[in-house]
């Protein structure tokens, strides 16, 4: 039996995934009164303009006041679409404090405060959901925290930028340069005019602190994540990954270590083999691939930005936050329990591509061979061409780690036969 009287929302934001997410609640607001067990009403909207027309939006809804609106007192549910650290976070902890419960897409923050946010939202019996943190219209978070909650997840690699994928498919599929490949993103809309959250890793750093977290019942902060950009690679990184069957993606990587005892999280780019799943992924979508004992191989995969995707994620969270309401219970908060500790990327360890540019004569193979034993780096294969007394060197190694490669590189640096490194990128997926 439906109940009659209303759970009122209030909207944090009203930009393109809030408006989304107000034009969806009033378009479908039939089916989602029937999904929840009782009608939604849209009961405030806060924006910075608001002389600012918004379709299907009663004026009388709209406020400035922020702080006013979520200490209403009779709200049920705020949905937080706002971003960045403050306002957003005392706005979070007020309506939690007023008696809502809350939705968010706010990565920056959980990323950063996610700990003292749930411990909030424990404290006055709350929900905190956010669905639409990481990956868009793609459920992750809820099968990581939920479906998965009974097995033991060791690793979590994914696209979790779309326009960075759009990037390096680009550069990829036309040979395009990375500047080339961007200004391009800008035009169709895929990059922001300031690409640097992107491009530099800042946004997929966020997300994977989060799925971490998650994933190994573990609190990883934002500062816990390596963070490696992709401004660095070029046409040529490209070719060379060809030539090994492989392509380029800046990842995502969050993985519990062999003993079980740490974690590590980090991202950066990486060449794939073509033959793994992530490799397909093209344009700007998402995808993540989940290693479990129990599940094996798991993919998520769809578009993971836009108005409309994610105000999907924040729409499901909604309806499962609502009836929670209804029946006067609240899902999974925050499970830390592991407690594990998040290794630093010097213990990291993978493969490596390393490209250097060489004097074309004899020994130089042989003095670099010498430097990768001296540091405990196992050398895979090597290719070396040559042209007017200078040679290009490439070097794949086994796995090693991230330090000790570090140490052959500063090394390799001072041979007088080697004129530079032109690239070093990490092989991962195999």
């Amino acid at each position: 039996m439906m109940r009659t009287r209303p759970l009122k929302v209030a909207l944090l934001g009203c930009g393109v995934v809030g408006s989304e997410v107000a034009r969806i609640m009033t378009t479908h607001a039939d089916d989602l009164a029937a999904r929840i067990g009782a009608p939604v009403e849209l009961a405030g909207v806060a924006v910075r303009r608001p002389d600012k027309v918004r379709e299907g939006i009663p004026a009388e809804l709209i406020t400035t006041d922020a702080t006013a609106l979520v200490k209403r007192g009779d709200l049920d549910v705020v949905v937080e679409v706002i971003g960045g650290i403050e306002p957003a976070r005392t706005l979070i902890t007020t309506a939690f404090e007023h008696g809502a419960s809350v939705v968010s897409a706010n990565k920056a923050l959980l990323a950063q405060d996610g700990a003292a946010l749930h411990a909030a939202a424990e404290e006055h019996d709350k929900d905190l959901y956010y669905e639409a943190a990481v990956a868009g219209a793609i459920p992750l978070i809820r099968p990581l925290r939920e479906s998965l909650a009974g097995d033991k997840v060791n690793r979590v690699l994914g696209i979790v930028n779309g326009t960075t994928n759009f990037i390096l498919d680009k550069m990829d599929s036309t040979g395009a340069g990375y500047q080339e490949a961007l200004d391009e993103a800008t035009a169709l809309g895929y990059a922001e005019a300031d690409p640097t959250a992107d491009v530099e890793g800042f946004d997929a750093a966020a997300k994977a602190a989060i799925l971490a977290g998650i994933a190994f019942h573990t609190r990883v902060r934002l500062d816990d994540v390596y963070r490696e950009g992709m401004t660095e690679v070029t046409a040529a990184d490209f070719a060379s990954a060809k030539e090994m069957g492989c392509t380029i993606k800046l990842l995502a990587i969050c993985e519990r270590a062999e003993d079980g005892a740490s974690v590590t999280a980090r991202v950066h780019p990486a060449m794939i083999p073509l033959t793994h799943p992530l490799a397909s992924v093209r344009g700007a979508y998402n995808a993540v691939f989940v290693e479990s004992d129990a599940s094996g191989q798991l993919m998520f995969y769809g578009p993971g930005a836009g108005g409309a995707p994610t105000a999907s994620a924040v729409l499901g969270d909604l309806v499962a936050v609502c009836r929670n309401r209804l029946s006067g219970t609240t899902g999974p908060g925050e499970s830390a329990y592991a407690a594990l500790p998040v290794s630093p990327m010097g213990e990291v360890v993978t493969r490596y591509h390393i490209s250097l540019d060489v004097a074309d004569k004899p020994g130089v193979l042989a003095q670099v061979a010498t430097v990768f034993a001296e540091h405990g780096v196992s050398i895979d294969t090597v290719r070396q061409q040559g042209k007017d007394g200078e040679a290009s060197l490439v070097v794949v190694t086994h796995r090693a780690s991230d330090a000790a490669l570090g140490g052959t590189v500063e090394a390799l640096r001072k041979l007088d036969t080697v004129r530079g490194v032109a690239s070093i990128m990490r092989v991962e997926g195999e």
